[in-house]
C-alpha cells in the first residue's frame, strides 16, 4: 500500500533526526543551540522539522514560518514568534524592552538598531526558557523579512547557556547565507540510491526493476517529493516506459509543470480559489475566503483542490508543497493574477491590514501608478521608523518602479539606496544608485548621490575609489553649499576622515586645500560641527601653538556628546595632535558605551577597533589584544568572519615575523587604505628598534618623516630620534627632537613632555643625559603611555650599563622588563632581558598570566566581573544573555580556583 507522502522523506533520514534530537536534548539541559537546515525544494525539510519537533518531551515548540507577503514587513516573523511571550517583555532591561516594542509597532520612538532588537529577543527567549525549554522553529526562512532574519540569526549565534534551540530551514538562498553566517548548517541532500529505491517500491502499485529504480533515483537526485509524486502519477509499468522515452521526467522546475497539469484538471472555480490561496502567501484562511467571495466564488470552491491533495484548509491554508503554490501562481495568466491581487487588496483594506493591502496593490499594478507608489512610500517610511531599513529599501525600490521617469522616481531610488546602505547592503545600494538619472537631480540630491557612492566605496574597500574619496566629499559639500549647511559640514568632516584613511595616497586634493575648505565650511553655520571644522582646519594650516586651543575646544564639544560623533578617527586625530592619550581613550570608550547602549554594533566595532590601535600607540599590546578579542567576539555576533581581525601593528609589537607583517601591510595598501599601511610600517619600525636593528628602523621611518602627515608623523618622531641616534645619525634627527620640544611647550601633556625629554636624553652628552633620563621617567609615570615609560627605563638602564654602573642598570632594566612583560611587548621584553643578562643578572622566568587557561571570552567576562559589573551589564556589553555570563563565570571560578568576585578582582587588578 502506498505510504503517505508526508512521511516518505523520513526514509534515509535517521542521522539527521538523531542530530536534531540531540540538539533538542541539549536545549532541555540548558545548552543553547541553533541549526540552519538547508536543502532544495521537495527534499523533505518541513517533514524532517515536523518529525523532530512533534513531541519534544519537556520542551515547548513555537513556530513562525516565512511568507512572501510579509517579506517587506519589518520584524513580521519575529513578532509572530515572540507574541506568546509578550507578557515577559516588561521584565527585560528597559532599552531592550523599548526596542522590541518599537520594532513591533506597539510604541513610537527612535528607530532601534536591529542588534539591540536582537539582544532583546535573546533576553526574551532566555526568560521564557526559565519556565520551560524552548524549540523555536522558522521554516521557509528564505521568505522571512530581512530584519527578522538578521535578528534570528543573531540570536542563533549568541545562544550558549540558555534552554533554547533555534531551527531555521531554508532553500539555498544568498540572502540567508549572508544573514545566517556562523550558524551551524545541516545540509539536506537527496536520498541515497537504496532509500530512493525503497521509497519508489513502497509507493507504487508493484515493484520497480532495481536497475530502473537506481536510474530514477540518480536522475531525480533522490528528491523524495519527486519520487513520491512520480509513483502517484505513474504505475510501475508507466515508469519503465517513461524512463525509456525522450521526454524528461518532471524534476525541479519540471515538477511544477507536473503539478500544474493536476491543477488544470480541476473545475475553473477551484483553480481560481487555488490562485487566491497561492497569492495570499501567509495562508490566512479568513482573508483568502473574503477575497474569494469578492471574486464571486462559492464557499465550497476549495473542495476539489483538497480532494486532489493539492492544498488543505484548516485554521490556515497549507499547500501540499511550496512547488504546488509556485506552479499555481506562475501558471496562471497575468490578468488573473492581477485580478486576484486586487481582490486581496480590497479585503486587506477592509480588515485594516494597510501594509498588506499596499503589497497586493503593487503586485496588481502594471506600468506606473503614482497613487500606489505614494502608498508604498508611506509604508516604507513607517518601516524605517521601526528600524526596518532593509524592508524600507525593498519597498522604496518597488515604489520607484511604479513611478514615471523624473525627479520623484530618482528621489525614491536614492532613498532606497540610502536605506540599503544603512542596512549594510552596500552592493544593492550601488546597484540602485546606478539606476538614478543624475540629469534631473536637484543639487542636494546630487550631493547625496556623490556622498553615498563614496561611502559605499569605503564600505566595500574599493581600492580605486578610496584615494579620491576626500575630493568626492568636497564635491558633495559644494552641492550642499548655501542650501543645507548641516549636510555641507557633515560632508566636510567626512572629507577629512577619508583623507586620514588614504593619507599620502589621496588624489585630486592637497592637505592645504582641504584645510582651507574646512575653514570656510566652519563659517556656514554655528554649532558643534563648526567648532570641530575650525579645529581640523587649524590642525592643518595654523602654527601648532595657535591650533592647540582650538583643538581643545573641539574635544570638549565632542566629549559632551560622544553619541553624535561616531567618527572616532576624528577624535583620534585631535587628541593625538595634543599628545593626550588619556583623553583619546576616554573619548573612544564613551563612543563605545554609547554604541553599545544603542545596540549599534557596527559603530561599536569601529570604536573597539580604534581603541585597539590606540593601545598599540600607547605601547600596550596586551590592552590592544583585549580589544581585538572584543572585536572578534562582536564580529562573531554580527556574523562576520571573526578570524580576519588583523592589526598589523599589533602583530609587529608582539613578535610576528617581519615578512608576514609587510605582506599584510601591502595587502591593506592595495585596498586604498594608505593610512593603515603607515600604521603597520610604524609598528615595524618600532619592532626593529626593539630588536636593535636601528639602521633598518631609520631607513623605514625616514621617507615617512619626509612626507609628513599631521599627527601621524608626530607619533613617529620619538622613534625616529632613537633610531637615528643609535644608528649614528644624530644630526639627521636633531630637528625632529626640536619639533617634539615645541609640542611639549604648547601642549604640555605628560606624554609629550616625557617622550620629548627622553629624546633629548638620547641626544645629550653623558654629563647631561642622566638628569634628562630621570626627568623623563618621572614625567611618564604620570601618563598612561606605559610603553614609553618602559622604554625610558630601558634606555636609561642601557646608558647606565655602558657607564659600567651595573647595579643601578639592573634596577632600571628590571622595571622595564616588568612593564614589557605585563603589556606583552615581547620584542622589547627580549631586549630588556638581553641587557639584564649583559649586567650579569639572571632574569626570572615570566610569571604566569592572570588569565591562566581561560578562553578569550572567559577572560573578557572575568575582567568585566572583576571591575564590578553585574551579569546583566556584562551580557548587554557582550550581546549575550545573563545566563551565558553566569555559565562563563562558573567556568572562570573553577579554572582560577577562586570563589568570589572579590578574589577575582585581586586576580585582575585594574590596569
Amino acid at each position: 500500500m502506498p505510504i503517505d507522502a508526508d512521511q516518505s522523506p523520513l526514509l534515509g533520514r535517521t542521522e539527521e533526526l538523531k542530530h536534531l534530537a540531540e540538539l533538542v536534548g541539549a536545549a532541555r539541559n540548558g545548552h543553547g543551540a541553533a541549526v540552519l537546515i538547508r536543502g532544495e525544494a521537495g527534499i523533505g525539510k518541513t517533514t524532517l522539522l515536523d518529525a523532530a519537533t512533534r513531541d519534544p518531551a519537556g520542551a515547548r515548540v513555537v513556530r513562525a514560518d516565512g511568507f512572501e507577503a510579509e517579506s517587506a514587513m519589518p520584524y513580521a516573523t519575529l513578532q509572530r514568534l515572540g507574541t506568546p511571550f509578550a507578557g515577559l517583555v516588561g521584565a527585560l532591561p528597559r532599552p531592550q524592552a523599548t526596542a522590541l516594542r518599537i520594532a513591533a509597532g506597539i510604541d513610537d520612538g527612535p528607530a532601534p538598531d536591529r542588534y539591540l532588537v536582537g539582544l532583546g529577543m535573546l533576553s526574551l527567549l532566555a526568560a521564557a526558557a526559565e519556565r520551560e525549554p524552548l524549540v523555536c522553529v522558522v521554516d521557509d526562512a528564505h521568505l522571512v523579512d530581512p530584519e527578522s532574519l538578521e535578528v534570528l540569526a543573531f540570536v542563533a549565534r549568541r545562544l550558549e547557556a540558555e534552554s533554547v534551540l533555534v531551527i531555521l530551514s531554508a532553500r539555498p538562498d544568498q540572502r540567508v547565507e549572508v544573514a545566517a553566517a556562523g550558524v551551524p548548517v545541516l545540509e539536506l541532500g537527496g536520498l541515497d540510491a537504496l532509500a530512493s529505491a525503497q521509497l519508489l517500491n513502497r509507493s507504487t502499485d508493484s515493484a520497480v526493476d532495481p536497475l530502473l529504480a537506481a536510474q530514477i533515483a540518480t536522475d531525480t537526485g533522490g528528491n523524495p517529493l519527486a519520487l513520491v509524486d512520480l509513483s502517484r502519477e505513474f504505475t510501475a509499468r508507466q515508469l519503465a516506459h517513461a524512463w525509456t522515452a525522450p521526454e524528461p521526467t518532471p524534476v525541479g522546475p519540471r515538477l511544477e509543470q507536473h503539478y500544474l497539469q493536476q491543477v488544470e484538471q480541476l473545475p475553473e472555480a477551484s483553480r481560481l480559489w487555488l490562485l487566491v490561496a497561492a497569492t495570499e502567501s501567509t495562508g490566512d484562511a479568513a482573508l483568502i475566503a473574503g477575497a474569494a467571495a469578492r471574486l464571486g466564488l462559492e464557499a465550497d470552491a476549495a473542495a476539489p483542490a483538497e480532494r486532489a491533495q493539492l492544498a488543505s484548509v484548516r485554521d490556515s491554508v497549507v499547500f501540499r508543497h511550496p512547488l504546488v503554490r509556485s506552479a499555481v501562481y506562475n501558471g496562471m495568466p497575468d490578468a488573473d493574477r492581477r485580478r486576484v491581487h486586487d481582490a486581496l487588496r480590497l479585503e486587506a483594506e477592509a480588515r485594516g491590514r494597510g501594509d498588506l493591502a499596499v503589497w497586493h496593490a503593487a503586485a496588481a499594478t502594471v506600468g506606473t501608478d503614482d497613487g500606489v507608489a505614494e502608498a508604498l512610500e508611506r509604508v516604507a517610511d513607517a518601516a524605517g521608523e521601526r528600524g526596518g531599513t532593509a524592508s524600507r529599501a525593498r519597498l522604496l525600490t518597488r515604489a520607484a518602479e511604479l513611478s514615471p521617469a523624473g525627479p520623484v522616481r530618482a528621489g525614491r531610488l536614492l532613498a532606497a539606496a540610502e536605506a540599503a546602505a544603512s542596512a549594510g547592503a552596500a552592493h544593492l545600494a550601488r546597484d540602485l544608485l546606478d539606476q538614478v538619472d543624475d540629469a534631473g537631480l536637484d543639487p542636494v540630491s546630487a550631493g547625496r548621490v556623490v556622498q553615498l557612492r563614496t561611502l559605499v566605496a569605503l564600505f566595500v574597500a574599493d581600492g580605486e575609489q578610496i584615494p579620491g574619496g576626500s575630493s568626492a566629499m568636497l564635491r558633495a559639500a559644494e552641492l550642499f553649499h548655501g542650501i543645507v549647511p548641516a549636510l555641507e559640514q557633515r560632508a566636510l568632516i567626512w572629507a577629512f576622515d577619508l583623507m586620514l584613511m588614504a593619507e599620502w595616497a589621496t588624489e585630486d586634493v592637497t592637505l592645504p586645500e582641504l584645510g582651507a575648505r574646512l575653514a570656510a565650511g566652519a563659517e556656514v553655520a554655528d554649532g558643534p560641527a563648526s567648532v570641530v571644522l575650525r579645529a581640523l582646519s587649524a590642525h592643518i594650516l595654523l602654527p601648532y601653538e595657535e591650533a592647540v586651543p582650538l583643538i581643545r575646544e573641539a574635544l570638549d564639544v565632542m566629549s559632551a556628546d560622544a553619541e553624535a560623533w561616531q567618527s572616532g578617527s576624528i577624535g583620534i586625530a585631535l587628541t593625538m595632535a595634543l599628545w593626550d592619550e588619556r583623553a583619546c581613550v576616554e573619548l573612544l570608550e564613551e563612543m563605545a558605551r554609547s554604541a553599545r547602549a544603542g545596540g549599534r554594533l557596527r559603530d561599536l566595532d569601529s570604536s573597539l577597533w580604534l581603541l585597539g590601535l590606540v593601545e598599540v600607540v600607547r605601547g600596550d599590546p596586551a590592552a590592544s589584544g583585549r580589544y581585538i578579542e572584543l572585536v572578534r567576539e562582536l564580529r562573531h555576533a554580527i556574523g562576520y568572519d571573526a578570524e580576519q581581525v588583523v592589526n598589523a601593528s599589533y602583530l609587529a609589537w608582539t613578535g610576528a615575523p617581519v615578512v608576514q607583517v609587510e605582506m599584510i601591510a601591502e595587502a591593506v595598501l592595495a585596498t586604498g587604505f594608505a593610512g593603515a599601511w603607515t600604521i603597520a610600517m610604524t609598528g615595524l619600525s618600532i619592532r626593529e628598534i626593539a630588536d636593535g636593528h636601528y639602521r633598518d628602523a631609520f631607513d623605514r621611518l625616514r621617507p615617512m618623516i619626509e612626507r609628513p602627515f599631521l599627527q601621524v608623523t608626530y607619533q613617529q618622531l620619538p622613534d625616529y630620534v632613537e633610531a637615528g641616534v643609535r644608528s649614528g645619525r644624530a644630526d639627521a634627527v636633531r630637528a625632529s627632537a626640536d619639533r617634539l620640544a615645541e609640542f611639549a611647550r604648547h601642549s604640555g601633556t605628560p606624554w609629550i613632555r616625557g617622550v620629548s625629554t627622553r629624546s633629548e636624553a638620547l641626544l645629550a652628552s653623558d654629563e647631561d643625559a642622566e638628569a634628562l633620563y630621570l626627568a623623563a621617567i618621572e614625567i611618564l609615570v604620570t601618563s598612561t603611555a606605559v610603553g614609553d615609560l618602559g622604554r625610558a627605563h630601558l634606555v636609561y638602564g642601557e646608558w647606565l650599563r655602558r657607564a659600567k654602573r651595573r647595579r643601578e642598570a639592573r634596577v632600571q632594566l628590571e622595571r622595564a622588563l616588568a612593564i614589557f612583560e605585563h603589556s606583552r611587548a615581547t620584542a622589547f621584553a627580549a631586549r630588556a632581558r638581553r641587557e639584564l643578562e649583559a649586567t650579569g643578572a639572571k632574569p626570572a622566568e615570566q610569571a604566569a598570566r592572570s588569565e591562566g587557561d581561560l578562553t578569550p571570552q572567559e577572560a573578557i567576562v572575568a575582567r568585566m566581573a572583576a571591575r564590578g559589573q553585574t551579569n546583566p551589564e556584562i551580557g548587554a556589553a557582550l550581546f549575550i544573555s545573563a545566563n551565558t555570563v553566569d555559565y562563563h563565570l562558573r567556568k572562570v571560578f573553577r579554572k582560577l580556583g577562586v570563589t568570589s568576585r572579590r578574589q577575582l578582582a585581586e586576580r585582575f587588578p585594574t590596569d
